[in-house]
């Protein structure tokens, strides 16, 4: 496959590196690194040829969303992809038509999908037909002030903290309407999941690999540095969805 030319965006020096050096190991060939809005703004005006423009949001002098609106009817942006710190934003980047929205730290793993929903020429890293024929799994999460709407199929698990339940995605974690995980169960009727702690709802296909612990216990790895405790009793069935 011919490599993905890519620019960024990114006001600190030590991320900029570093998102520089994660898709250049991704085959990528980065053709500008910019440090601020004014920058950013003065280069997109000449229209340069790219397959994607990874950009944090909020930057000296303007911010991304500034950027864009300031070159909307003007210039032809290529796609976005936003990399930010920040979980609040992510509905207003897929108002402006985002590809992607990846939050910071970005994992190897992660920016990979990325790269292949670009590579396919996908409009949105969800499929929108597949969404809309299966009613009911998106749902608002609490971000900040305002809310995002998550995809079930990216959620890793849930987790239940004095009558809150969090939805974890891509090693975050977001509050949801619900206040007992037995509501996630009847919202997702048709969904697989184990009650692995009382506390704790998995969906084993999100399961990337297990160790055993003391006790016939398991850890569940659903992530780059998460894993999850699985209680004895819950060991063996988790072992059957796994197929183990």
């Amino acid at each position: 496959m011919k490599p993905l030319r890519v620019a960024l965006a990114e006001d600190e020096p030590l991320a900029r590196e570093r998102l520089a050096l994660q898709l250049r190991a991704a085959g990528c060939e980065v053709v500008a690194s910019l440090c601020d809005g004014p920058s950013l703004l003065a280069w997109l005006e000449e229209a340069p040829s790219l397959d994607a423009l990874f950009l944090d949001i909020q930057m000296p002098g303007a911010s991304s969303f500034e950027v864009i609106g300031e070159l909307a009817g003007r210039v032809d942006l290529p796609p976005l992809v936003f990399v930010t710190a920040h979980p609040e934003h992510a509905l207003r980047a897929f108002e402006v038509e985002a590809r992607d929205y990846l939050l910071k730290p970005v994992t190897a793993a992660r920016l990979k999908q990325t790269l292949e929903r670009l590579g396919r020429g996908e409009a949105r890293p969800h499929n929108e037909t597949e969404s809309r024929s299966t009613p009911g799994y998106r749902f608002p999460a609490r971000a900040g002030q305002g809310h995002v709407i998550l995809d079930f199929r990216k959620v890793t698990h849930f987790e239940m903290e004095k009558e809150i339940v969090y939805a974890w995605v891509q090693g975050s974690r977001f509050r949801t309407p619900w206040r007992r995980l037995a509501e996630v169960e009847t919202s997702f009727p048709q969904a697989t999941m184990i009650r692995i702690q009382r506390h704790l709802l998995l969906r084993p296909e999100m399961v990337l690999a297990v160790r055993p612990l003391f006790g016939g216990r398991l850890s569940a790895r659903v992530g780059e540095g998460l894993e999850l405790e699985v209680s004895r009793g819950a060991s063996n069935g988790l072992k059957e969805r796994l197929g183990m």
